[in-house]
């Protein structure tokens, strides 16, 4: 063969090598993710054999990241970012500074510098997007409000990691690097002015232009009836708005990704927009984790181990525990602690540009590219049971009673109906759980109908409106006994659980039913499956929403067909 194949080579080896060794992870009950970064290390030049090209694999991971950001862009509105910033936007710098500290303590006790200690802390601190989205949403709570917190604190996450990346060249003389690349007229006050400009002049040009042009463009092209050009302008979008972004505006690919989706969101065509892209994204999801994998140097488990564990210690005990607690301080439930602190439990792509930067600055040594490197290749690894590990934990949190006290209500104005409310309104009312979309249409109706209700919802921000509103709320995890009861259950005629995260329907079943044997449930469920679980242990009425829409619409039809048939139509 006389022309260059590389590119092709490397996509038919990496996803060959990712479909064999990801399905034998399967079979032995491990996440396949775990075979995709083996096929990456038996692809690396570490290992005998072919070695793939890994400059271009690095390029397809960042197609990988762009597309997956997209389609959580396509999921996760404005209003969803705006809902979580409170917890979002202080949790995650306080943690990034918590998890630099270690880290820096850590370089520093092995004799680095004070910038290799910056950086290595700093590349410790980021965890990886992609693989939180891929652990969200196989557990189906990407589009819960925990997994609306999660998300919203990688994407602050993301912003600040850009302010560092381009502010870490101006501070590199100072901190004992090489100021090449940098300019020297530039104050870090300028940089840091120059950069901030960058980005609001890019979010304001997504707000104000992208929310209208781009689901316009959309639009226009499905009115062609091409499947194919739909597709291509899906991707095109994507790609293209996360290349402008960086071009342009010095974003990251991720971070512009993101905006593009969530700008989409804002079309009437922002569903089919995520299934039509759905392939591709789990593809080049693939290619990512290959990419991470053929970095890998399998050596430094043998030459450094207790440097290789205490790296992986900081980034799954350390980070986590300090977002836990973080999340604990800013008054939310122990469950959207133990999500977030899963979710931040391992690093990925941030960390290694990170580590990039800092050797190509003469901060950091080496070695330390391989440590950040082995603790991403473990963490991620061992992320899958951390997560499992969350169930277990949660539970035995909620049966140690002082704990639960100590760490999931401390001392909640909002965990607490007001004094002043009306008894009137808590004897045979209604008990709405969840107030997102599905709520919010039910209590309009209940307030239509003269029908008293009592909200529980974990979002305090929405519990503090709706207060303000004149409407009965309390803030919590309506799976804890304590928060079915301050709705005052035992009096309640009907359960409605609304919320889209069915993880705790049979534990609030079972408290509404111990303190109210005759009360009537509603269930809200995604699917089939679950619904039928949901009915045989006889918990009340499910609707399945395309269920439910598919019999309205029917309905509908059959309605029209029993009116007298026209012969002018």
């Amino acid at each position: 063969m006389h022309h260059d194949v590389s590119l092709i080579t490397t996509i038919a080896a990496a996803l060959g090598c990712g479909l064999i060794l990801g399905f034998i992870a399967n079979r032995l009950k491990l996440p396949a993710l775990v075979g995709y970064l083996a096929a990456g290390i038996l692809l690396g030049p570490t290992t005998p054999g072919f070695i793939a090209d890994a400059h271009l694999a690095g390029q397809l991971a960042e197609i990988g990241v762009m597309l997956m950001m997209f389609g959580v862009g396509l999921h996760f509105s404005l209003d969803d970012l705006w809902e979580v910033r409170k917890v979002a936007l202080p949790g995650a710098i306080l943690q990034i500074g918590a998890a630099t500290a270690m880290g820096m303590g850590l370089a520093h006790w092995w004799g680095w510098s004070l910038g290799g200690g910056l950086v290595f802390g700093l590349a410790l601190s980021v965890a990886s997007t992609v693989v939180l989205l891929r652990a969200l949403e196989e557990r189906g709570v990407l589009e819960s409000f925990n997994g609306r917190i999660a998300v919203g604190w990688l994407v602050v996450e993301d912003l600040v990691t850009v302010l560092v990346l381009v502010l870490l060249p101006a501070l590199a003389p100072s901190l004992g690097g090489d100021a090449t690349g940098a300019d020297p007229e530039a104050s870090l006050l300028k940089t840091l002015a120059v950069t901030l400009g960058q980005v609001a002049l890019f979010v304001g040009f997504m707000l104000v232009v992208g929310r209208k042009l781009f689901p316009w463009i959309l639009w226009q092209v499905a009115r062609t009836g091409s499947r194919e050009l739909f597709t291509l302008c899906v991707i095109a979008a994507a790609v293209g708005i996360a290349y402008a972004s960086t071009a342009l505006f010095g974003i990251s690919f991720a971070l512009g990704a993101f905006f593009a989706g969530m700008v989409l969101r804002e079309s009437a065509l922002a569903h089919r927009a995520a299934q039509e892209s759905l392939p591709l994204r789990d593809a080049f999801a693939v290619l990512f984790f290959v990419s991470v994998g053929m970095l890998f140097e399998p050596a430094i488990l043998v030459e450094q181990p207790l440097r290789v564990l205490a790296v992986l210690a900081i980034i799954v005990l350390g980070k986590s525990l300090a977002a836990f607690l973080l999340v604990v301080l800013l008054r939310y439930p122990a469950r959207s602690a133990l999500l977030v602190s899963a979710s931040l439990a391992q690093i990925g792509e941030f960390s290694f540009i990170l580590a990039a930067l800092g050797i190509s600055l003469k901060l950091m040594p080496q070695e330390g590219q391989s440590l950040i490197l082995a603790g991403a290749i473990l963490s991620i690894t061992l992320n899958p049971l951390i997560f499992a590990a969350t169930g277990p934990l949660e539970r035995w949190l909620g049966k140690n009673r002082m704990l639960a006290a100590k760490f999931d209500r401390p001392a909640d104005p909002l965990a607490e109906l007001p004094m002043t409310t009306a008894a009137t309104k808590l004897a045979g009312q209604v008990v709405l759980v969840g107030y997102g979309r599905v709520g919010r249409r039910i209590a309009e109706t209940l307030n239509k109908h003269g029908i008293h209700y009592v909200v529980a919802e974990q979002n305090r921000e929405k519990v503090d409106q709706l207060r303000h509103a004149g409407v009965a709320a309390v803030a919590g995890n309506a799976g804890e006994p304590a928060v079915l009861i301050q709705a005052h259950i035992a009096k309640a005629r009907m359960l409605v659980i609304a919320t889209p995260d069915t993880f705790h329907v049979r534990s609030m079943v079972e408290v509404a039913r111990t303190l109210n044997p005759d009360i009537r449930i509603v269930v809200r469920t995604h699917n089939d499956e679950e619904a039928e679980l949901l009915r045989q242990d006889r918990i009340g009425k499910v609707y399945v929403g395309e269920e439910e829409l598919a019999n309205g619409m029917t309905a509908h039809v059959l309605e029209t067909f029993k009116e007298p048939h026209s012969s002018g139509h």
